[in-house]
C-alpha cells in the first residue's frame, strides 16, 4: 500500500512524545495530514488519563474507513507503535477508540472537519550547510485578503534576496507553492483556520433551526447591528499548542471577543518537557550551559515550525522541525549552526514574512509587564514579525552555546517562554494577554497571533515537588 497519511493528536503532557513521534515520520517520508479527512492512521500521543475530555472519540469517528489507530505512551516505543498501525492497515483492522476516564469534562473540542489548515509535507534535508534555493514565494495562503491594505509592498511573483532562479517549477518540484491562480481560489481565511467556516457553540444560547446554530446580533465597532458569530478554536488543530481553545465572537471576519482557556488536565509533578533544565538545576542538579542553551533552541525551533506552517511556508516549516529533531538528537553544534543559518538569513530576509506579519498582535513591553509576560514577547517589544525576530536571533547563539560545559548559573533561570522561577508560570502570561492581542484582528490572522506566543499549556498543570530531583 502506499504511504499512509497520519494524524496527530497530542493530549496535555505528552509534549515528549509528539516530538518523538514527528521525528520518526520524517524518518519514515509518511506524511503528516491536516485533518481526519486525508487520515489513515490515527496517532494519539499521550494518554487520556492526563485529559478529562475524550477527543480521540471524535476525530476517530471523522475518519473514513479503512483506518487504523495506535497510542504512544513512551516516546521509546514509537517505532513499534507505528509499524503496529501499518500492520493494522494493512489487514483492515478497525480497533475501537478508548475512552477518557471520567467523561466529558473539559473544554468541548469543536467541529474538527472545520478547524484544520493546509498540510504540511515532510521535508528531505539536502545535508549539513546546504542552504536549498526556494523563495519565500513559496508561501501560500497570502492572497488579496491580507489583514489590511499592502498596495506598496511587492506581489506575489517577487523574489527576495535569496529568492531562486529557477522559478515556479522549482517550487512545484520542491513541494513548497502553488500558483498564483491557486493563491487566487484560496484565501487567507481558508489557508490559516481550515475552511473558513464559521459554527456556533452551544455555549452561547444561539438559536437553533433544524438542527443548526444559528448567529444572534450585536453592535460592532461601527455601531452597526450585525449578526455575531461564535466560533471555537482547538483543542485538536494541528501546528497548535497542546490543550489550547479559543473561543471567538465573529462579526463578519473581525473577531469582536476571544477567550482563551485549557483543557481539564491533571496537576503533574512531571516537569514541562522544555523547561525540563532549568527546573532541574532549580532542584540542585549540576545542568550545563550546553543543556540549556540546546533545549532553548529546539524550542524556538519547535515556535517557529508552528509559525512557517500556519503562515503557509510548508518548506521552511519542515526545515526547522529537521533542525529541531536535530538538536534533542545531540548533534554537535558545527552541525547545529550549518542548519540555522541559512533558516536565519531566509526567514529574516523574506519580504513576504514581513508583509504579512507586520502589525498583526502588537504587545508593548509595558503591556506585556502588566499581564506578566517574560522572556521573548517582553523582548520583542512588538508585533508577530519582531517576535519572530527575537526567536531566530536565541536560536542563532543557543545552537552556537550548544556545547558548553560550564555549570548553569542560577541566574540564568529564562527558559524558552519566560522566567521559570516565577509566582506562577511563564505561559499564564502569554494566555492572559492573548484575548486582547487578538480583538479586532481578522479572523484569518488568530492562528499566526496564536502561533507567535506559542503558550505551553504543559506548565499550568505543572505542580514541582519539593526535593524531588526531576528526570
Amino acid at each position: 500500500m502506499s504511504l499512509p497519511g497520519v494524524l496527530i493528536v497530542v493530549y496535555p503532557g505528552a509534549t515528549r512524545e509528539r516530538l518523538a513521534v514527528e521525528a520518526e515520520l520524517s524518518r519514515r517520508a509518511w506524511p503528516c495530514v491536516s485533518g481526519p479527512e486525508q487520515a489513515d492512521l490515527l496517532v494519539l500521543a499521550g494518554s487520556s488519563d492526563t485529559a478529562g475530555d475524550d477527543w480521540a472519540k471524535a476525530v476517530w469517528g471523522a475518519i473514513p474507513a479503512p483506518k487504523a489507530m495506535v497510542t504512544v505512551l513512551n516516546a521509546e516505543h514509537v517505532a513499534r507503535s507505528l509499524d503496529q498501525g501499518l500492520a493494522e492497515l494493512t489487514l483492515g483492522r478497525i480497533p475501537e477508540p478508548t475512552s477518557a476516564p471520567g467523561g466529558h469534562h473539559g473544554a468541548k473540542a469543536p467541529d474538527l472537519h472545520h478547524s484544520q489548515h493546509g498540510e504540511h509535507p515532510g521535508y528531505t534535508p539536502h545535508g549539513p550547510g546546504s542552504d536549498s534555493s526556494e523563495s519565500d514565494e513559496s508561501i501560500q495562503g497570502l492572497g488579496d485578503e491580507g489583514h489590511r491594505d499592502h498596495s506598496e509592498h511587492r506581489g506575489h511573483g517577487e523574489r527576495d534576496a535569496d529568492s531562486p532562479h529557477e522559478g515556479r517549477g522549482a517550487h512545484e518540484q520542491h513541494g513548497g507553492g502553488a500558483g498564483h491562480g491557486e493563491h487566487e481560489e484560496h484565501s487567507a481565511h481558508a489557508d490559516h483556520n481550515g475552511d473558513g467556516g464559521h459554527h456556533g457553540h452551544a455555549g452561547h444560547e444561539m438559536a437553533v433551526v433544524a438542527g443548526l446554530p444559528t448567529a444572534d446580533r450585536a453592535d460592532d465597532r461601527d455601531g452597526l447591528r450585525l449578526d455575531r458569530l461564535h466560533v471555537p478554536l482547538g483543542p485538536a488543530l494541528t501546528d497548535w499548542p497542546t490543550g489550547l481553545v479559543l473561543r471567538l465572537s465573529l462579526q463578519g471576519d473581525v473577531v469582536q471577543e476571544a477567550t482563551a482557556e485549557s483543557v481539564a488536565a491533571r496537576s503533574s509533578s512531571h516537569p514541562p518537557f522544555w523547561n525540563d533544565p532549568w527546573l532541574r538545576a532549580a532542584a540542585g542538579e549540576r545542568v550545563t550551559e550546553g543543556d540549556t542553551a540546546r533545549r532553548l533552541c529546539a524550542a524556538h525551533l519547535d515556535s517557529l515550525s508552528r509559525l512557517f506552517a500556519v503562515a503557509g511556508w510548508d518548506d521552511m516549516a519542515a526545515r526547522s522541525r529537521y533542525a529541531r529533531d536535530r538538536a534533542l538528537a545531540g548533534a554537535r553544534s558545527g552541525e547545529l549552526c550549518a542548519l540555522v543559518r541559512p533558516l536565519i538569513r531566509r526567514a529574516e530576509r523574506s519580504r513576504t514574512l514581513r508583509w504579512l506579519m507586520s502589525g498583526l498582535g502588537v504587545l508593548r513591553a509595558e503591556h506585556a509587564s502588566h499581564f506578566g509576560v517574560t522572556g521573548p514577547a517582553l523582548a520583542a517589544d512588538g508585533d508577530v514579525h519582531s517576535r519572530m525576530l527575537v526567536w531566530l536571533d536565541e536560536v542563532g547563539r543557543s545552537a552556537a552555546a550548544c556545547e558548553a560545559d560550564d555549570p548553569l548559573e542560577m541566574t540564568q533561570v529564562v527558559g524558552p517562554r519566560g522566567r521559570v522561577d516565577g509566582a506562577v508560570p511563564p505561559s499564564r502570561g502569554l494566555l492572559d494577554a492573548l484575548p486582547c492581542l487578538l480583538a479586532g484582528t481578522e479572523f484569518a490572522c488568530a492562528r499566526i497571533i496564536v502561533a507567535s506566543l506559542d503558550p505551553d499549556l504543559d506548565e499550568l498543570s505543572y505542580v514541582a515537588t519539593p526535593g524531588m530531583t526531576h528526570g
